[in-house]
């Protein structure tokens, strides 16, 4: 009977589609090429969400990894937009705090939040990831996706291609009259709400066991400014680093990124801290060193989210959905870091256990 209960479950879990997955999801958050990188980021900071697609005419513009994904008119069929890559808030970053300019200058910073989005996507890697997920996607076929590092992607209303013979997962060639996106954080949400049997079994297991902890795990110094971590992060494709005390390093290990293994975490800097910015506040803080520029952010209140190996899969998943980050840093009983696990490891071991 309990053998026959857990089949049940495991079809359940493998009849969930993408299209399920985004049903609640509010309609798409969007930018036009020509916006200015200060419009994306009070439509960013607005909505609360790190990344925006960014729309241009068609036929003008090569989608971001050759992608074509456009958007139509339900009744006509013809195409209204392309969607040609996604900006995040590391573009952003990377931007404000890249080139030798002085960045306690406001007119610099004013000029630099005035470029147009076009100019800015694909400085960082991500932003050139631009991918869409047919709707009749199972659940398992998007953990797939989402465990080779992909953070997010379009998921079709109504599918252009969903009734034709394509296989279910990513997609470069697709057109539809709307769109959803579906992210790695959605899925987790998902997995924590969701109470069949097989996925107890699997998420009362430590991330120890389940092979999720990534062990390679860079940091930053108290020392370390927001110029130069930013572009250490931009460098490594990292979105978020931890802090970490290291008073004995060398000179030039503060600007740059160093081993953060063995070392005492102390904080977090992460891209996605500015969507707590406003502009002016921006343009004071941005001169700090990365610990300091957190502490304004948080207002000394962000406590760094962090678990020990015995820590269950179920609460890791607690931690990031409900503290809204990416990464839980890994940190033995002295608090000295053992490493991370991101979205992207978590998804990954919890599809290995399922499968």
């Amino acid at each position: 009977m309990q053998q026959e209960k857990s089949k049940e479950d495991h079809s359940r879990l493998i009849n969930i589609t993408a299209k399920d997955l985004t049903a609640g999801n509010r309609r798409l958050m969007e930018v036009p090429y020509t916006a200015t990188l200060s419009h994306a980021m009070n439509t960013l900071v607005a909505n609360s969400i790190s990344s925006l697609p960014v729309a241009a005419p068609p036929g003008h513009w090569i989608g971001a990894g050759g992608s074509m994904i456009m958007e139509s008119d339900k009744q006509t069929g013809a195409v209204r937009k392309h969607y040609i890559g996604i900006l995040t808030m590391l573009d952003i970053l990377a931007h404000i705090a890249g080139g030798e300019h002085n960045l306690s200058d406001p007119t610099d910073l004013d000029r630099k939040m005035g470029s147009q989005v076009s100019s800015i996507i694909g400085h960082c890697l991500e932003g050139l990831s631009l991918w869409t997920l047919n709707p009749s996607t199972t659940l398992l076929e998007c953990m797939e996706v989402f465990s080779k590092g992909i953070h997010r992607a379009l998921v079709p209303v109504e599918s252009s291609i969903e009734s034709s013979n394509t296989i279910s997962g990513v997609e470069l060639v697709e057109s539809s009259s709307a769109y959803r996106m579906l992210t790695q954080m959605d899925l987790l949400r998902f997995l924590r709400d969701h109470h069949s049997d097989d996925l107890k079994d699997v998420l009362s297991r430590s991330i120890s066991d389940l092979r999720a902890v990534n062990e390679s795990v860079y940091a930053v110094t108290a020392s370390t400014s927001v110029s130069n971590a930013v572009k250490s992060m931009k460098a490594a494709l990292l979105n978020a680093v931890p802090i970490v005390h290291a008073p004995e390093v060398a000179e030039e290990d503060h600007l740059q990124l160093i081993n953060g293994r063995h070392r005492k975490v102390i904080g977090t800097f992460s891209a996605t801290d500015l969507k707590a910015c406003r502009l002016l506040e921006l343009q004071a803080w941005l001169p700090l060193s990365a610990l300091e520029f957190t502490e304004k952010v948080s207002g000394n209140e962000r406590e760094t989210v962090s678990c020990t190996e015995e820590a269950t899969m179920e609460e890791a998943i607690e931690k990031v959905v409900t503290r809204r980050v990416h990464r839980v840093w890994v940190v033995n009983h002295q608090g000295l870091l053992k490493g991370v696990v991101s979205l992207t490891d978590i998804i990954r071991s919890i599809r290995a256990a399922l499968l």
